[in-house]
């Protein structure tokens, strides 16, 4: 009896993985024409890479394309599994692929690298120095904070993006082509794509799954309510880029400006329960504490990013306590949007005037010429100054009215932060009369 499977019984996201460049949907940062990698395939020459973004975007069919675009032995690792051993059994199956009769490179793909240890890591190294084989890492976690220094140093990074709506929207009608899935009407399709959020693996599960339902119980085409009906809980109630979720992380985001604890917790706790993405919420939090917090209790910041660390390290739902208490004390702290709009009125002055010259004083002087020129001469080191402060030295360009750009607040640490300002242009001003 054949083993081969008929295709409806194979998963539909591998009956859908593109088998050539071209049919591959999204990434066109990298794989469109005269892209980086578009060149690296056209190239002929495999160089290691890391492939670094969320999960569902391509990186295992780029790995396999690479692959097949070089005639090369493909070895697939799961770090999540696999160990030392694999790495060896990897390297034996290079060593038989180069010395055997065609001479065939290997391709060894390792996904989520970043579940390697350090030792592990570094087990590939001299097989990729010695050039025995190319590598490839999948991992959805940055590679700067995952993956050694040295491995890194020996490949080049490609980031890989979340599928637009557009681009899932061509694998859902790659899918109906293939008859397996049945028509959907368009208040259907949208909750579809919001659920995937620009993953299209998951995208590609729920189709199977609804696919499976409607054909039990003979519908020919599928509506927003009965979708709701039988996904449930799986489905998102946000549409991530629609109204409805903007307005609630508006509202989050307004209830922590507003000093309401109790408000900003409600809105926290409606967009988890609606399914957003928890490390969307963390991202967010760090940019309110910077934006509505500032120096009037700079504390804040270290607690947003010590929160996304903890979410990141617990996940959920432990980790969800993190963002709560973060929450509620960039709720109750001190505000100060004083550095936000310095760093706007700053943009926006850079924007509109034109490039002046550093001036000679505050130029660095490494080199003889440069110490000839006089650049760095008369320069005032701050530390050799009375209280560390060179009154009456200037640091903006040469006829550059003082722009005032930080204004603190009275509120805070701000309020500390304008005393000494205060104290520092007042000697200022009295080292001009001098």
């Amino acid at each position: 009896m054949s083993e081969s499977r008929s295709p409806a019984h194979v998963p539909l996201a591998e009956r859908l993985r593109p088998r050539q460049l071209a049919e591959v949907i999204g990434q066109q940062h990298l794989l469109g024409p005269g892209m980086a990698l578009r060149l690296a395939f056209e190239s002929g020459q495999p160089h290691s890479c890391i492939l670094w973004g969320p999960p569902g975007v391509g990186k295992t069919t780029i790995a396999r394309l690479m692959a097949h675009a070089f005639e090369a032995e493909f070895i697939s690792i799961s770090a999540v599994l696999g160990g030392v051993k694999d790495i060896r059994e990897a390297v034996e199956r290079a060593l038989i692929a180069r010395d055997g009769l065609q001479g065939r490179r290997t391709l060894v793909f390792v996904d989520e690298v970043h579940r390697f240890n350090k030792s592990q890591q570094d087990a590939f190294l001299p097989h990729v120095e010695s050039g025995l084989f190319t590598f490839i890492g999948a991992t959805t976690e940055n590679p700067s904070f995952e993956v050694n220094s040295a491995l890194l140093s020996r490949a080049t990074v490609y980031v890989l993006q979340a599928l637009a709506e557009p681009e899932l929207r061509q694998i859902v009608h790659k899918a109906q082509v293939l008859g397996a899935v049945p028509a959907l009407d368009e208040a259907a399709l949208v909750q579809l794509l919001a659920q995937a959020d620009g993953d299209a693996r998951r995208l590609l599960n729920t189709l199977e799954t609804v696919a499976l339902a409607a054909a039990r119980e003979g519908l020919s085409s599928i509506t927003e309510a009965w979708l709701m009906r039988v996904l449930g809980e799986r489905m998102r109630r946000f549409d991530k880029g629609g109204e409805q979720f903007y307005d609630t992380i508006s509202a989050l985001h307004k209830s922590v400006r507003g000093s309401d604890p109790d408000a900003a917790l409600y809105w926290l706790v409606r967009m988890i329960d609606g399914g957003v993405d928890p490390r969307y919420i963390a991202r967010r939090l760090v940019r309110m504490a910077s934006e509505d917090i500032g120096l009037a209790d700079p504390r804040a910041l270290h607690l947003a990013l010590d929160a996304a660390e903890v979410y990141e390290r617990l996940g959920s739902p432990e980790g969800e306590l993190a963002l709560a208490q973060c929450v509620v004390y960039l709720a109750v702290a001190p505000k100060s949007n004083a550095v936000y709009k310095a760093y706007k009125a700053a943009r926006a002055f850079v924007k509109e005037d034109g490039t002046r010259a550093v001036p000679l004083h505050l130029r660095n002087a490494p080199t003889r010429l440069m110490r000839e020129l006089d650049y760095g001469k008369g320069y005032r080191y701050a530390h050799d100054e009375e209280d560390g402060f060179a009154a009456g030295e200037r640091y903006l360009p040469e006829g550059m009215a003082e722009p005032h750009f930080y204004q603190p607040v009275p509120r805070g640490l701000e309020i500390k932060i304008g005393e000494k300002l205060r104290e520092l242009r007042e000697k200022n001003r009295e080292q001009g009369k001098s």
